[in-house]
């Protein structure tokens, strides 16, 4: 099977697994990420979690999509921030444990 990320974007939807447990912010955005200079997107994009003050990547509240995916799952998705994705969006490697396990977990190619 063949790997590629602009066919697929489950590492940018929070899983389902979470969502039960009610854990809304899925993807950290640490201090120095280069998104963090881009004024523009950090307001639309980044979300700060009022109990720990940490920053996260905004979802969509009803998806669980991080707002910077574009297209459809599984057919034809990409990242509109790829250039300054933050470090957990640059952990998951196209084909790796924890990207069929998200592939997995949305049905996509499982």
């Amino acid at each position: 099977m063949s790997f590629d990320c602009t066919t697929c974007g489950a590492c940018c939807v929070n899983p389902l697994e979470n969502r039960r447990e009610g854990v809304h912010a899925w993807v950290e955005v640490e201090a120095g990420e280069p998104l963090l200079r881009r004024r523009d997107r950090v307001k639309k994009l980044v979300v700060l979690d009022p109990d720990t003050g940490e920053r996260h990547l905004r979802l969509d509240p009803r998806t669980g999509r991080c707002l910077a995916l574009r297209g459809k799952l599984g057919t034809k998705a990409r990242c509109a921030i790829y250039a300054q994705r933050p470090k957990p969006c640059r952990r998951v490697q196209a084909g790796d444990r924890e990207c069929r396990r998200l592939r997995a977990g949305l049905g996509i190619d499982a």
